[in-house]
């Protein structure tokens, strides 16, 4: 404390700085907060006293974005049952904390994720500071000077939409408080859920014709807000706020403040699918005026056949850096530790590098979620004749997926493009450049493959390393990375995180339009471009020929179950899963309808090794739904009520 009110003395801390630093006592650790602010601190007039020193505070204001795909600060990857790791690694920078979450122990005295809520207010707080005093900065245009303003508007908005789907109805600090206001001023109660959505909806709004369609300066701008950005997450908004967690969850009636204000609108509203579904379809106008587009992989001086183009088209769509198809990549969270934790050593002559971790693996539940090469899920499958059969061996035929008289489970056979592109298994193909070329090498034979069984080359041989079900997560390894000779050789193409793609803005509008007008046919239009790209027929011709529910499509709870089960695959691995079941109000379905299971990675003979094997039984209880707000929040902030079942 003693170095703040050194600050205060020295004038280093406006009135709007201390007053934030008090409400913050309540929300978070007040030693937390302070030791991030140095003797030496500027002061809030030097910050804005020209346009040099203003883009500093500016980017500071960015640097709050949270970490997604980061294994250690994202809870969307780790946290829920779309993919499985090791428990004790021994390697420091593979954290375990977020992995507590899918493994039931969330609790409020030191509740996982809390940095969220610190981080997250505290980037707010720097937000108003911000807007408070940009209009200070005197060689500023009045162009720029907008612009940076809708950009800290948006931060704005995207922090406490953060907060808000993780704890459901948040306290909103619409601006700094006067550090000479009562006290109690600073004991700021939850926002009701729709109130907090209001507000974010109003800043976009705010800012989002204000913002440049495409940043001036790729080489220095790049993952700077931009229109289509800000058009992309009202829609992700909206549809949020639709959607059955938020708009008449029926569970949360009991949640009210202390003055008896209830914190979810109970309700019902279709209304808000058609606010949903309008703001959906302006952010697709925008991205197309923008020039954003499906991304196509296109080689330029080699042969390939159409089975690999859609592999590339598919994986590249994630994770080329700034693609066609990116709307909004997160500068502020780069994939280069993820990739060495899901990549496997395909080059098996280099089998020392240890760079290559092997550590994540998606569930057999998510390998049997993706469809059948007919584009429809293997339950509803009619021609579907694996069910009967545990293992198969590769032939000519399947040799652009799987190896070659290689024996693997029969249900890697006949599936869509997507389960070949986005995951790794035993005796799949794995298509990469290497340092040879073989991506492009027309020579199946000598493509990479995955052996994975006990005693082959990517078997388990150590208890903290992988495989852990024997699938990998190939979604995220760039096929241009190299597997080196040394032993800690492996170069890794690096590249922003995408937070969202315009695939995803193609499913969200399909969805929303859905709830809004049932099946109507632009809802086919859009939903089956993401199909097309992924090489499947329309959902009109994959379930009136090969479903055995063949009319599913023509009722909106029919269309509505085709759409989440394409998002689900379309955007696996992508951090989205997590927040989906929840926002659908599925999350107790899916979490405890099956177990994580994987293949007995223990055995080396294919008829003892593809046997499902117990891995962890998840408990997903209603409470689950949202965080608990830390217990010692709540005692600082009595106005504060901790949410259901915590």
């Amino acid at each position: 404390m003693m170095n703040f009110l050194k600050n205060i003395r020295k004038g280093r801390c406006t009135a709007a700085g201390v007053a934030t630093v008090l409400i913050l006592s309540f929300f978070a650790s007040c030693k937390n907060y302070l030791d991030v602010i140095p003797d030496n601190v500027a002061t809030i007039d030097n910050a804005f006293a020209m346009r040099s020193e203003a883009i500093k505070y500016l980017y500071a204001c960015y640097s709050y974005m949270p970490k997604d795909g980061d294994l250690t600060l994202d809870p969307a990857i780790l946290g829920g049952d779309e993919i499985w790791a090791l428990y004790n690694t021994g390697r420091p920078e593979f954290d375990h904390r977020l992995f507590n979450l899918a493994r039931g122990l969330q609790n409020s005295i030191n509740p996982i994720g809390q940095f969220h809520w610190d981080e997250l207010y505290k980037g707010i707080r720097d937000c108003n500071i911000f807007l408070e005093n940009i209009n200070r900065v005197p060689d500023l245009t009045a162009e720029e000077r907008s612009a940076w303003i809708a950009e800290v508007k948006f931060l704005k908005a995207y922090y406490h939409f953060y907060l808000l789907r993780m704890y459901g109805a948040v306290p909103l600090m619409k601006e700094s408080i006067p550090v000479d206001a009562d006290i109690s001023q600073f004991k700021v109660a939850r926002s009701p859920a729709d109130s907090c959505f209001s507000y974010i909806n109003t800043l976009l709004n705010e800012a989002k014709d204000k913002l440049p369609m495409q940043v001036s300066d790729p080489m220095s701008m790049l993952g700077r807000i931009t229109r289509p950005i800000a058009y992309s997450l009202k829609a992700k908004v909206l549809v949020t706020a639709a959607s059955p967690l938020f708009n008449g969850n029926t569970d949360q009636t009991s949640l009210k403040n202390t003055d008896g204000t209830p914190l979810f609108n109970t309700t019902y509203s279709p209304a808000k699918w058609d606010s949903a579904a309008a703001a959906c379809k302006a952010a697709i106008d925008i991205c197309h005026q923008a020039g954003n587009s499906l991304f196509k992989f296109t080689p330029t001086d080699k042969q390939t056949t159409q089975q690999i183009r859609t592999q590339m088209s598919l994986r590249n769509a994630f994770n080329e850096r700034w693609n066609s198809e990116i709307i909004w990549g997160n500068t502020q969270s780069i994939a280069n530790l993820i990739q060495k934790v899901a990549a496997v050593k395909i080059d098996h002559s280099r089998l020392e590098n240890a760079r290559i971790m092997s550590e994540l693996a998606p569930p057999l539940k998510i390998a049997d979620m993706f469809y059948t090469d007919k584009g429809i899920p293997i339950n509803e499958d009619n021609s579907w004749n694996q069910s009967n059969l545990q293992t198969k061996t590769g032939t000519s035929g399947d040799e652009l997926y799987i190896r070659r008289d290689y024996v693997t489970s029969a249900n890697n056979f006949n599936r869509e493009p997507r389960f070949y592109a986005w995951l790794g298994f035993d005796g799949g193909v794995w298509y990469a450049e290497g340092d040879n070329g073989r991506a492009y090498d027309n020579n199946p034979g000598n493509f990479f493959y995955v052996s994975n069984r006990k005693g082959q080359p990517n078997g388990k041989v150590e208890e903290d390393y992988g495989p852990v079900t024997g699938y990998y997560v190939k979604k995220y390894v760039h096929y241009e990375n190299v597997q080196g000779s040394g032993s800690s050789d492996y170069s890794v193409r690096e590249y922003p995180w995408p937070v969202m793609r315009l695939a995803q803005l193609y499913l969200l509008y399909a969805e929303a339009l859905n709830e809004s007008q049932g099946p109507v046919e632009e809802v086919h239009q859009y939903i089956d471009l993401v199909r097309a790209r992924a090489g499947l027929q329309p959902v009109r011709t994959s379930w009136t020929n090969y479903s055995n529910n063949p009319g599913k499509y023509t009722t909106k709870e029919g269309m509505r179950d085709i759409i989440q089960t394409e998002e689900l695959i379309e955007l696996a691995f992508e951090g989205h899963r997590f927040w989906d079941l929840r926002r659908w109000k599925r999350a107790l379905e899916e979490f405890n309808r099956r177990p994580v299971q994987g293949w007995d990675i223990d055995q080396s003979s294919p008829q003892f090794y593809y046997r499902p094997k117990m891995i962890f039984q998840q408990r997903f209880m209603l409470r689950d739904y949202f965080w608990p707000i830390s217990d010692y929040n709540l005692v600082v902030n009595p106005k504060l009520v901790q949410n259901i079942g915590w």
